[in-house]
């Protein structure tokens, strides 16, 4: 088995990353698509087709694959259906692991997004000895995973550990794919800091800022991250509210779970200690004693796609 690969791969609400996978963990090639492109997930699983074939032909055919391993929002890993994943076009329940072997010919496993990423932290990142840990995916979305005792918490339907759609300001700001109000996801993901940029620019016409020479529609987390960086004040407001949520947030899953670690990691992981610290600052600030100064609260040593894509394959 030591010659044969897998293929990982890991759909995000923006964008799927896939790889091939060897035996030692190392990814030989991957590439990404979009997820949202397509109205039918079959046309989806066309475009995944096309774009590993070459990856496949490399290193010599389907016969040196094992299988396929995907993480995917709502990826139920007793069914391998996706179940009314809100940042994913297709609804309803999508048999997406029964289609990919109809389509690739080969075994696919599928788990939840999050869940394949802190597998992978487990297996090749920065919690490879620790057996108590959480993983939280900070995107499109916000996604969690959580170890506990060595194992990943799935629950009895497969569906433990949503930690995005936990509801931190009760009543809050929408979310426009769950219709739940005030959830972590809405604040603390990349689309959640362009909303918060947006409600500020609108709310306080009169306060100057280099956010203002963007189109409101152009407006993303990176080009806050840019504005912050030179120094803008509502943009760095907007790192500090977003970290004190998420802060909070990790000080509730903290007093429930005790864990070694906290991992962050995806896209708006890049802001670095503009988010870091004041997450930081509020995890303590909003903690018990017994809890205070235990936890450590880190950055993945990972590239973004490598954990999830990693953990993915494992499943294999």
């Amino acid at each position: 088995m030591n010659d044969k690969y897998r293929i990982g791969i890991d759909v995000g609400g923006t964008t799927t990353k896939f790889g091939i996978v060897d035996y030692n963990g190392v990814i030989l090639e991957q590439g990404r698509i979009p997820s949202n492109d397509r109205d039918f997930v079959e046309d989806f699983i066309d475009d995944l087709y096309i774009k590993l074939l070459p990856m496949i032909e490399r290193i010599g055919g389907f016969e040196k694959l094992i299988g396929i391993g995907m993480g995917a929002p709502n990826g139920n890993i007793y069914s391998g259906t996706i179940e009314y994943a809100p940042n994913l076009r297709w609804k309803g329940i999508i048999p997406i692991a029964e289609l990919m072997t109809k389509k690739f010919g080969l075994p696919t496993q599928l788990t939840n997004d999050a869940n394949a990423a802190a597998m992978g932290e487990m297996m090749y990142g920065c919690t490879k000895n620790m057996k108590h840990f959480i993983t939280i995916t900070l995107g499109t979305g916000v996604g969690s995973g959580i170890v506990i005792d060595g194992k990943i918490v799935v629950g009895h339907d497969g569906f433990a550990g949503e930690l995005g759609h936990t509801v931190i300001r009760p009543g809050g700001r929408i979310h426009k794919g769950t219709g739940l109000k005030g959830t972590l996801e809405s604040y603390a993901s990349a689309t959640g800091v362009r909303e918060t940029a947006i409600e500020l620019l609108t709310g306080y016409p009169e306060r100057e800022s280099l956010l203002r020479n963007y189109r409101i529609n152009d407006i993303t987390s990176e080009t806050v991250f840019q504005c912050a960086m030179q120094g803008d004040v509502i943009a760095n407001e907007i790192f500090e509210f977003t970290g004190q949520i998420l802060g909070e947030s990790l000080a509730n899953f903290v007093m429930f779970s005790s864990p070694e670690a906290i991992v962050l990691f995806g896209g708006l992981t890049k802001a670095g200690n503009l988010l870091m610290n004041p997450t930081r600052h509020h995890m303590e600030a909003n903690l018990l004693p017994i809890f205070k100064n235990k936890v450590k609260l880190i950055f993945s040593e990972l590239n973004e796609s490598d954990a999830a894509i990693l953990g993915a394959s494992a499943l294999i």
